[in-house]
């Protein structure tokens, strides 16, 4: 029997993301603050802007969780207490942590907001969840190593009280939930302090001690091999398993990932999760919400070891690159009734002729467009739009909401 709806959580690596996630369905986001996040590279919120993205969140009913999930070092600590004192000051539904000292200076120091713990903390087991439910937190986050099975059993060994959440959306860590040195090794770049390299991605040859300068490949390919690159996570197929398993909240990886990443994965999920909810007993997955998320730059797509270790079979050998197929071309600002002319900020060049998608906010599906109308912001007319975030005029015979997002095949 199904208890209680799943929360879909979306990363929010900015303003603008936290927004778009937040109107293309999602139930949640997670943001990083200027510091003490584990997104270096993801643009982050300074507190105006948190204010401002809690503002906007709680306006459309969604909830904001801030992540503070470094490992900290003794000379965090001060600014650590610091930003926590700015943080009990905004409305933010959550905090994410990952050091225990960093979970007691929040329990001392705010105990009005909730603490969720990071997966980074590595949670594997149903005493594990106990503890941190005894200490005061509210929801743990799973390992990305558990199976199903497991999952399933800590929720039957845990008190109700406590919420479990999941990742089932993105990249995958070489390591137990991004517990990695080798970044810090290799690039001395701390991954704990959310700053990886992701040296995981990079190509790798075997060298024998007495043959130095004589790089073998590991298998056979000249080319070398990738020997710790994962596949990405994608369990959209399995939306029913992941509900009866008792986890409360569903987590898309990504804060630095795209404005259309953001939107096409987290509509993609809402869809699905909409149409089981509406007939869970009859509900199987549409296939192309699956070809929706192939839309998006990725990686080879698995199911991670909700199913059992997953061996080989979670690796790609040829190559680190994402696999791109399409561009987002603009995003939709405004719309002019009394000329029916959709205003369009520019993302990547297109030209008169390209046939693009359009998706828009929780719309099912997309729709095609051949571009036949196209001016710049003065009203001349124009047979593409070169410039990086030139503002376009085009005309798609409707009214096309504002946020819509404007794709095309990839040029090869």
């Amino acid at each position: 029997m199904i208890m209680h709806k799943l929360e879909l959580l979306a990363p929010a690596g900015s303003l603008e993301k936290l927004k778009i996630a937040v109107m293309y369905g999602a139930d949640a986001v997670y943001v990083g603050g200027e510091e003490f996040s584990l997104r270096e590279a993801a643009e982050n919120f300074t507190l105006d802007e948190l204010r401002e993205g809690v503002s906007f969140a709680h306006k459309y009913g969604a909830k904001v969780y801030v992540t503070v999930n470094i490992i900290a070092h003794n000379s965090d600590i001060d600014e650590i207490k610091k930003y926590v004192g700015e943080l009990s000051k905004i409305d933010i539904d959550g905090v994410i942590v990952a050091d225990m000292g960093v979970f007691m200076i929040i329990r001392e120091m705010a105990p009005h907001i909730d603490i969720h713990v990071s997966t980074q903390a590595n949670s594997l087991n149903y005493v594990t969840a106990q503890t941190w439910y005894k200490m005061g937190a509210k929801r743990v986050v799973l390992a990305r190593e558990l199976t199903i099975e497991e999952v399933r059993e800590i929720r039957d060994k845990t008190p109700v009280g406590l919420e479990l959440e999941m990742f089932v959306h993105g990249a995958m860590c070489m390591s137990y939930s991004g517990r990695c040195l080798l970044s810090n090794y290799m690039a001395d770049r701390d991954s704990n302090k959310g700053a990886c390299a992701q040296p995981c991605r990079w190509k790798y040859n075997l060298v024998e001690e007495l043959r130095p300068g004589e790089y073998m490949p590991v298998y056979e390919n000249e080319r070398g091999t990738f020997i710790f690159n994962s596949k990405d996570l994608c369990l959209i197929r399995h939306i029913p398993e992941i509900a009866q398993a008792g986890v409360i909240s569903l987590k898309i990886e990504g804060r630095v990932k795209s404005e259309y990443y953001v939107a096409s994965v987290v509509k993609a999920y809402r869809e699905a999760l909409d149409a089981y909810y509406a007939d869970p007993e009859n509900y199987v997955l549409d296939p192309k919400l699956y070809d929706e998320l192939k839309k998006v730059s990725h990686r080879e797509y698995w199911e991670g070891f909700c199913f059992g270790q997953p061996s080989i079979v979670g690796q790609v050998f040829g190559s680190s690159s994402y696999i791109r197929e399409y561009d987002i071309v603009g995003i939709v600002k405004g719309y002019e009734e009394e000329t029916g002319i959709t205003i369009v900020e520019q993302r990547n060049r297109f030209f008169i002729g390209d046939e693009v998608e359009i998706i828009s906010p929780l719309v099912p599906g997309f729709t095609t467009h051949i571009v036949d109308f196209l001016q710049d912001e003065k009203g001349f007319d124009i047979t593409n739009a070169p410039h990086a975030a030139m503002t376009v005029r085009m005309n798609f015979g409707r009214r096309v909401a504002v946020n819509s997002l404007i794709r095309k095949v990839r040029e090869k």
